[in-house]
């Protein structure tokens, strides 16, 4: 039987600490947030593995890796209004959660929402709520946010999601346009908008900002 204790701190310890991530916040948020819950029974094992672990429905956990280091350079703070898209089955919600005043999870999949939402309430976490809809439109309706969170890859940041931030707001996500992801960080400043990329990685698109179809590598 997989002691998940002891495999969740073995996770901060050498995948997450060891890669730059010295806000400890973040660490202790992923150490206090039990990753296998989030996953199928039959693949809890592969929670604190270094891959995308797949949820079903086509979607996936994003690998801690990524995760954490996406999740620093979000910069969230204690007031901070947070929009997750494509949370599935809430682990990100329940990680920022730890971070934020208050997380919307957004998915798009009514039953990984409903998953997400029961296991936010088993956690007892009562600062977030997940809500459905159609992921590339975002969620105007709770915003402006501080930050928002793209939990998978895209391959383009759509205009109508960045309009969603507000004023020194930051935009955190995975952008691969050519088969490898970037992690890129968006942030809004009057009229301007600021990019930067922080490393790469590789992780799944979310259901509707896969490339196009006549798109060339």
């Amino acid at each position: 039987m997989t002691n998940f204790s002891a495999a969740r701190r073995n996770m901060v310890l050498s995948q997450v600490r060891t890669d730059d991530v010295t806000d400890e916040r973040i660490q202790d948020a992923m150490n206090a947030i039990p990753r296998e819950i989030f996953l199928p029974t039959s693949r809890r094992a592969a929670a604190y593995t270094s891959s995308n672990v797949e949820l079903g429905q086509g979607r996936y956990l994003m690998e801690p890796r990524a995760f954490s280091k996406l999740a620093q350079d979000a910069d969230i703070a204690e007031t901070d209004l947070v929009l997750v898209i494509g949370c599935g089955t809430g682990y990100s919600v329940a990680v920022f959660s730890k971070l934020a005043d208050t997380v919307v999870g957004l998915e798009c999949d009514e039953v990984l929402a409903e998953t997400a939402s029961s296991l936010l309430l088993e956690q007892d976490i009562d600062n977030a709520v997940v809500v459905t809809g159609e992921l590339s439109g975002g969620y105007a309706g709770q915003g402006p946010y501080d930050v928002i969170f793209i939990d998978g890859a895209v391959s383009e940041i759509p205009q109508q999601i960045i309009d969603q931030l507000k004023e020194g707001g930051r935009l955190a996500a995975i952008v691969d346009t050519s088969g490898v992801g970037r992690a890129t960080i968006l942030t809004k400043s009057g009229a301007k908008i600021g990019r930067r990329t922080i490393f790469d990685a590789s992780v799944p698109y979310l259901p509707g900002f896969e490339p196009d179809s006549g798109f060339s590598f």
